[in-house]
């Protein structure tokens, strides 16, 4: 949520409901306010029946997994974030994480993350492995090798289980299209909160990767996402919240929910020309043959 916003914290208003049912391909309920149950009712309402909910460390990673073998209209996927990574090496003094304050763990308590993350990737429950990747925006150049090193671990735990690998890339598209090449993408890859132009939405087509769109191409600046859209074969579109951030136009700067699935996959289907049933049906086939269930 961007910091130049007034603080806001109502909930937006449900929107009108869908009449064919979709998935939120990538939420945070742990991060979101009031409980799953309610959340998920919430979303069901208006005809958001599917959420994947997205580790990022290895506690949210056993809490997805948990969370998914509880309620069946919800799938996991367990990662180490690319900002954890370079945090578990280096140390975390500013306490950044939700792990607060932590010391430098080195190689060794990468290893010791990624064991778990490759123990939870094996369970029926969780369909992907991610969000992985890279980011440099936040992480400087001393996290860079951390980051590569975990990128290429759960390429590697993603291929092994034959789940699905969900990729957080910011500021970071030809290195991430460069690892994916050397190391040999999953059967299924998917582009989260998709950030790139039309000329990389192109070449994601080309290698058949899932591009999931969230509630910033929706954004008055967001033209080069709109025209990414565009240029994105239909049947490799995917919607999502990244809930409770990226809330959608016109609710910017306040938290956002599963059950905001609607607005951004109407102006979705108005970008792309389409009836919005059309998008829908499209996008939940594809959410489901991306994450596997």
């Amino acid at each position: 949520m961007s910091s130049d916003r007034s603080k806001d914290v109502t909930p937006p208003p449900l929107p009108a409901p869908l009449a064919v049912p979709v998935a939120d391909s990538h939420t945070h309920l742990d991060m979101q306010s009031g409980t799953v149950e309610e959340g998920l009712a919430k979303a069901a309402s208006v005809g958001v029946t599917t959420v994947v909910q997205v580790g990022c460390d290895v506690n949210g990673s056993r809490w997805a997994a948990d969370t998914a073998a509880a309620h069946p209209s919800v799938h996991a996927t367990v990662a180490l974030h690319p900002n954890e990574a370079p945090r578990i090496v280096l140390g975390d003094p500013d306490g950044w994480s939700r792990q607060g304050e932590r010391t430098a763990g080195g190689d060794a308590a990468l290893d010791e993350a990624l064991a778990e993350i490759d123990r939870l990737a094996a369970l029926p429950h969780v369909k992907g492995v991610g969000e992985t990747g890279l980011d440099h925006f936040r992480t400087g150049p001393e996290g860079i090798a951390a980051q590569e090193r975990s990128f290429r671990a759960h390429i590697e735990i993603a291929k092994r289980h034959g789940k699905a690998l969900v990729i957080h890339d910011r500021d970071a598209h030809d290195d991430v299209l460069r690892i994916l090449k050397e190391e040999g993408a999953p059967e299924r890859t998917v582009f989260h909160c998709y950030s790139g132009d039309a000329e990389m939405a192109r070449i994601c087509a080309e290698n058949g990767y899932f591009m999931s769109f969230a509630g910033n191409v929706t954004f008055k600046n967001a033209q080069p996402l709109r025209d990414a859209l565009v240029a994105a074969p239909r049947e490799l579109v995917l919607v999502e919240t990244d809930a409770p951030f990226l809330t959608p136009a016109p609710y910017r700067g306040r938290p956002n929910a599963p059950y905001l699935i609607p607005v951004t996959l109407r102006a979705m289907a108005a970008v792309k020309g389409l009836d919005e049933d059309t998008l829908a049906a499209a996008v939940s086939a594809n959410t489901a043959r991306a994450l596997g269930y």
